[in-house]
């Protein structure tokens, strides 16, 4: 994979196809494989698709941390991204955390999203019970490693019933360095509420969630969708946590009729 080497970090990342660019933002605690699906179709359908390995995960090195990475670290990295490939706008979807740094990423630069795609992920900020449960998650996985995290929530990221998708994403998270997953947790938890910045969002969005997600409930896609002033809901059916991966047909259909919206809107 190619390496951006900029001020701000270290990125290695997925480029594959021509025209505009679709940027995919992948969660916690994964890589850019978990777009892959993603970016074989949409590679071959007219777009430029970008998926970077976030900072710490996949083969993006954590460079010099204090033990927690800011979402907004996250967005700048992503805008550095774009900045050294000479893209000056794409359409930017980020699922779980990804979603959550999407919304940082727009507060902060409006001007270089052409559409927004969130994907089982929420925009108020933590309580402070999720704050203190995100730190003590942080903890344990600096003292006992990625496994036994892996093994506890593999059912709550895919569904029981998407056996397909179940080996990919357990590798992914066994293989996640905890030092990097810890820092982004603790960062994670720190995160503004994005609500405001939703509600004067200007381009469209697509807000697209798992009709099982136990973590991101469709009740927080609905509160999305009320919020954004130009949006579509997809809700996949028989999918989790991950219904790219586990559903890709369907998260395909609904992403593709987006894309294409934006292509009549110009």
């Amino acid at each position: 994979m190619p390496v951006s080497r900029t001020v701000h970090a270290e990125t290695s990342y997925a480029d594959r196809g021509s025209g505009p660019a679709l940027l995919l933002v992948h969660g916690h605690p994964f890589d850019h494989t978990m777009w892959q699906p993603q970016i074989d179709r949409f590679s071959r359908a007219g777009h430029r698709v970008l998926a970077p390995d976030l900072r710490g995960y996949g083969d993006s090195p954590l460079g010099a941390s204090p033990g927690s990475t800011d979402l907004g670290v996250f967005a700048e990295d992503l805008i550095a991204l774009l900045d050294d490939l000479g893209i000056e706008e794409c359409v930017l979807a980020g699922l779980s955390m990804g979603g959550q740094i999407a919304m940082e990423l727009v507060r902060r630069h409006p001007g270089r999203v052409r559409g927004l795609v969130l994907a089982d992920t929420f925009p108020a900020a933590e309580t402070e019970d999720g704050k203190r449960a995100r730190n003590a998650m942080a903890d344990r996985l600096l003292r006992e490693g990625m496994r036994g995290y892996a093994d506890e929530v593999l059912d709550r990221m895919v569904a029981p019933h998407n056996t397909h998708a179940a080996p990919h994403v357990h590798r992914m998270m066994c293989a996640t360095d905890p030092v990097a997953a810890a820092a982004a947790l603790r960062g994670r938890a720190e995160r503004p509420d994005y609500r405001e910045t939703l509600a004067a969002l200007a381009v469209p969005a697509l807000i697209v969630v798992g009709r099982e997600d136990t973590y991101t409930p469709v009740a927080d896609a609905e509160e999305m969708h009320a919020l954004l002033p130009h949006s579509t809901l997809a809700v996949i059916e028989r999918a989790a946590h991950l219904p790219n991966l586990e559903r890709p047909e369907e998260f395909d259909a609904a992403l593709d009729a987006f894309l294409r919206s934006l292509v009549r809107t110009r």
